[in-house]
């Protein structure tokens, strides 16, 4: 498998990055984004590209590839709905129709969050915007394209959010992490569970394309049985 992989150097991204060299299934991974990811691995290339929103001169290095794992995305906090739409939606689009159409036979993988609304006219501004993106994502000529949507999200094995805002509850609440995981298993997923499940929908697909927390550990547990 060739992996395509967006937003690496985010907490989420990290964990995705992760176990895709961790797995022997995946043969290499190409990064793209603004900046470096500091990893070093074979199985590891990196695109660094200032505008995420022109691929054009990139083309000939944006084909070949089985899946994408889109991770990059911000916050809304003190954003404008256009702020948060040209990050969000226009950012994700570009790169989305690009590769649909230099690679029809990619599986999508947009990580998205627990509330997003696929109507599109709901009042909260962050979940319009994310509904819009996840509705046009799945209709592009994708193989498939499946919409992860995680809620409270533990980082493991080094995975660091960006965002100091971020970083000082995730600091404050680790030493109950473990026990948040096994009271609530169906609210919290960690950076490798989403790897993993990221892999898992690739390999085997998922009865429905929108898959809520409910839904992305079924499919960890389903495989780890089988």
């Amino acid at each position: 498998m060739i992996v395509a992989l967006f937003g690496a150097t985010g907490m989420i991204g990290q964990g995705v990055l992760r176990e895709c060299l961790l797995d022997s299934g995946v043969a290499s991974v190409v990064s793209v984004g603004r900046s470096a990811t500091g990893v070093s691995h074979p199985k590891l290339r990196e695109i660094v590209h200032a505008n995420l929103t022109d691929y054009t001169t990139l083309e000939s290095q944006l084909s070949g590839f089985d899946a994408c794992f889109f991770c990059l995305g911000i916050s809304s906090a003190g954003l404008s709905e256009e702020q948060y739409t040209r990050v969000t939606f226009d950012i994700t689009l570009c790169a989305a129709e690009t590769l649909a159409r230099l690679n029809p036979g990619m599986i999508f993988v947009y990580v998205s969050g627990q509330g997003t609304d696929s109507s599109e006219h709901g009042r909260t501004m962050w979940a319009r915007v994310k509904g819009r993106t996840e509705n046009a994502l799945l209709r592009l000529p994708f193989k498939a394209a499946f919409m992860f949507r995680p809620g409270i999200i533990v980082p493991r094995f080094g995975a660091r959010s960006r965002t100091a805002l971020y970083r000082i509850p995730y600091a404050l609440t680790r030493p109950l992490l473990p026990l948040l995981l096994r009271a609530f298993p169906n609210l919290v997923l960690t950076t490798d569970e989403i790897g993993r499940a990221m892999l898992l929908v690739v390999r085997y697909g998922a009865p429905k394309p929108i898959l809520e927390i409910r839904d992305i550990r079924s499919l960890l547990t389903f495989h780890s049985v089988a």
